[in-house]
């Protein structure tokens, strides 16, 4: 298995959170919430933990008549153009945005009837704290939909997602997604991560060769 190596720049400018709009996420996102609804039932506020330009909330709002997003960001560049986006969509009455660093989450106990995140574990150096903020602001009952990058194997499966995924993109942007996959968890680490936080390790599975999705429910007390 590959090491794990973090070697991840914040996107903190205005020029690269516009490359990182500008890539091609509509099939993903697309995918995303179609097996966020499918995965059950949740009304309320949900919180977006990495949104980075809000694409994710803003295709979910359209589908789902019942939500609304707290879209979470620690870049201020990518909440920049996020807002742009989510004032073109018109839906800043059910998308809000907020900077917050997903590992000291400025929210009370309990407050989200669901939390998700898309490709936003991967860039942090010790993923559990943030994983441990997110089960905490989940409301009992409340589902956790989070999926991300899974780290490929070995160098050469490695260089066959990049070229599978990034191979028409600029050299920066395939640059930018090989370091990701370097950065990413696997199956087997992920699940060591959420048993501490009282979740069995089968709720975090393979979704497919390049992405790992972990869905579950919050323990209710009673």
């Amino acid at each position: 298995m590959l090491p794990r190596l973090l070697d991840l720049e914040l996107l903190e400018s205005l020029s690269q959170a516009v490359d990182y709009d500008n890539l091609d996420h509509a099939a993903m996102n697309q995918a995303f919430v179609d097996d966020l609804l499918a995965a059950g039932e949740f009304q309320g506020q949900i919180l977006d933990l990495g949104t980075g330009t809000a694409q994710i909330p803003i295709e979910l709002v359209r589908r789902h008549p019942d939500c609304y997003v707290m879209a979470v960001d620690r870049s201020i560049s990518m909440l920049d153009i996020a807002r742009y986006n989510v004032d073109i969509a018109m839906v800043t009455d059910r998308v809000q945005l907020d900077h917050a660093d997903a590992e000291r989450l400025p929210y009370e106990d309990g407050r989200f009837a669901a939390i998700i995140s898309n490709a936003a574990v991967h860039p942090l150096p010790e993923p559990f704290q943030a994983l441990a903020e997110a089960v905490r602001v989940t409301e009992p009952g409340g589902l956790i939909f989070f999926r991300d990058f899974r780290r490929p194997e070995d160098t050469a499966a490695w260089e066959h997602q990049v070229q599978t995924w990034a191979g028409h993109e600029s050299q920066t942007q395939r640059q930018r997604f090989a370091e990701c996959l370097c950065a990413a968890l696997t199956v087997d680490e992920m699940r060591q991560m959420i048993q501490p936080l009282g979740f069995p390790s089968e709720s975090v599975k393979a979704t497919d060769d390049l992405c790992w999705t972990w869905t579950a429910r919050k323990p209710r007390s009673d």
